[in-house]
């Protein structure tokens, strides 16, 4: 059921694109390629079961760690939202 401006749906098209911006975003973010041996930021040893375990893994635990808590901060805010969400 709509209600005030919004379509049938509208809320859940919301709720879609937002889980398909965060798929996206996360796997264009995945590792490719070769692994490292070192660490491209801080160029410690990467050892050999994270190589083995993560393919294409580019950063030593610490940094990956850092960089995850980083990126952690990433709004879920879908930007595309309805004008029954902006009147409100």
């Amino acid at each position: 059921m709509a209600g005030g401006w919004s379509k049938d749906g509208a809320v859940q098209e919301q709720i879609d694109s937002t889980i398909e911006d965060a798929l996206e975003r996360a796997r264009s973010e995945l590792p490719r390629g070769e692994s490292l041996e070192y660490c491209e930021e801080c160029e410690a040893e990467i050892p050999q079961a994270r190589r083995e375990a993560v393919k294409g893994v580019r950063l030593c635990i610490k940094c990956q760690s850092e960089r995850d808590k980083q990126r952690s901060s990433v709004s879920g805010y879908n930007r595309r939202g309805s004008k029954d969400s902006q009147l409100r």
